[in-house]
Formats: C-alpha cells, sequence, structure tokens
C-alpha cells in the first residue's frame, strides 16, 4: 500500500484538525504499546495510524471518545438512580415497623452569630505588621 495522505482519511474524518488530534493520539499509544491493526510496512507509528483510520480498522469515534477520556481529569461514574417506587416502598416499610426516627439523619447545628457578635469580632482582629522584605 503506498504511504497515507490526508486526502485518503478525510473522507472518513472530515475536520483535518480532528483528524489529526485522532492519528496523533492513536500514533502515541502505538508508541505505548498499543496492537496494531495492520501491517507495518516498516511505517513509522504516525503513518500507522493514518493507514488504520484510511482502512476503516478503527472506528474514528471510539478514537474520539478514547482521546477525550485520556484528557479528562475527573471522569464521573454515571451510577443507576434508585427507582422511586422502591424508595416509598422502603419508606412505608419503615414508618409501620417504627424504625423512622432511627434512619433519619441527625440535624446538623451551627453556631448562630449575631451582626454585632461578628462586627466585634473583626474589630478585634489585628492587622499583620508590616516588615521589609516585601
Amino acid at each position: 500500500m503506498a504511504r497515507v495522505t490526508v486526502e485518503d482519511c478525510i473522507d472518513k474524518v472530515e475536520n483535518r484538525f480532528e483528524l489529526v488530534l485522532l492519528a496523533s493520539h492513536r500514533a502515541r499509544l502505538i508508541s505505548q504499546g498499543s496492537s496494531i491493526t495492520i501491517d507495518r510496512d516498516n511505517d513509522k507509528n504516525p503513518v500507522v495510524a493514518l493507514r488504520e483510520i484510511a482502512d476503516e480498522t478503527l472506528s474514528p469515534d471510539d478514537l474520539k471518545e478514547d482521546l477525550i477520556h485520556s484528557l479528562q481529569k475527573h471522569v464521573e461514574v454515571d451510577e443507576p438512580e434508585p427507582d422511586p417506587a422502591s424508595l416509598l416502598a422502603a419508606g412505608a416499610a419503615a414508618s409501620a415497623s417504627g424504625d423512622e426516627e432511627e434512619d433519619a439523619p441527625e440535624a446538623v447545628t451551627f453556631d448562630q452569630m449575631s451582626e454585632e457578635e461578628l462586627l466585634a469580632g473583626i474589630e478585634g482582629l489585628v492587622p499583620p505588621e508590616k516588615s521589609d522584605d516585601y
């Protein structure tokens, strides 16, 4: 197979900038030891990545998802939400057995401060001493 050019891949990934991102991400994955899906033919990793995209051995959408996942710092895990019917049934069972007080979370109380107490506390603060270092 001849060397791959951007024109061979542009019908698979229409945006040239996105093609560069996907091919470079795939080339990095190959450098890290990911198995290739075509014959190498003594090509370097970026060319192998472009050939994989051109031959459609890898889905561009899968590469895009993998690229996005690799760039995320915090990955949110979608946990299934509890069924409202089961929550109602559990609440009814707890109230019928009289255990509702034990299951209820304790109320959190905070110290309350009046505006005068806050102002007195602020006025009592001492400013830091100035030094010649700054």
